[in-house]
């Protein structure tokens, strides 16, 4: 199948292995697959050719993937986005669909995920998950909506949460427990 048959795909993310290995697998799915490893490289190639998916990257070197999200949306309404992030917090979460993504997937994310995700997108619905939600993801996705809410300043964190700035630093190095 030639690229011209293919759905297109921008794929943005900064690390550059991962990149190669999810191009490899959703090409095999039958996308067209064009790899950008910022921001700053994946708005000239949107521009260029808006494609029909797009797998956006939430932080990377340079700005972060909810621009992208927004002009990716701008160009096209219809495009489906999934956002993948580390650092899955409900506050980026609602603000990534918000600007206009389809879906947010916490990493590590398969292609087979990220295609579901696309699927889930097309037919409307959302994945919810049967498993509740452990209190230290609870107060992890807390902490990352006030440090969001403070611009990413950990001291006015830390006093907004009325923590010591070194208590909150030892739990935003722990991400979240994934089960």
């Amino acid at each position: 199948m030639s690229c011209a048959e293919s759905a297109s795909l921008l794929l943005v993310d900064d690390d550059v292995t991962f990149c190669k290995v999810l191009k490899t697998a959703l090409e095999r799915r039958g996308y067209c697959v064009s790899v950008a490893h910022s921001v700053e490289q994946a708005i000239p190639l949107a521009e260029n050719n808006p494609p029909e998916f797009a797998v956006v990257d939430l932080k990377m070197g340079g700005a972060p993937g909810l621009v992208l999200v927004r002009v990716l949306h701008a160009l096209d309404p219809n495009t489906r986005i999934v956002v993948l992030t580390g650092y899955a917090s409900i506050a980026t979460a609602v603000e990534a669909i918000k600007l206009g993504a389809t879906q947010y997937l916490a990493k590590p994310a398969n292609a087979d995920e990220i295609v579901a995700a696309f699927a889930h997108a097309a037919n409307g619905e959302a994945a919810i998950s049967a498993q509740p939600t452990l209190i230290g993801n609870l107060e992890w996705e807390h902490i990352q909506r006030v440090l969001h809410e403070h611009g990413d300043n950990i001291s006015a964190t830390a006093r907004a949460l009325n923590m010591h700035r070194r208590t909150l630093q030892r739990k935003l190095s722990k991400p979240p427990i994934n089960r």
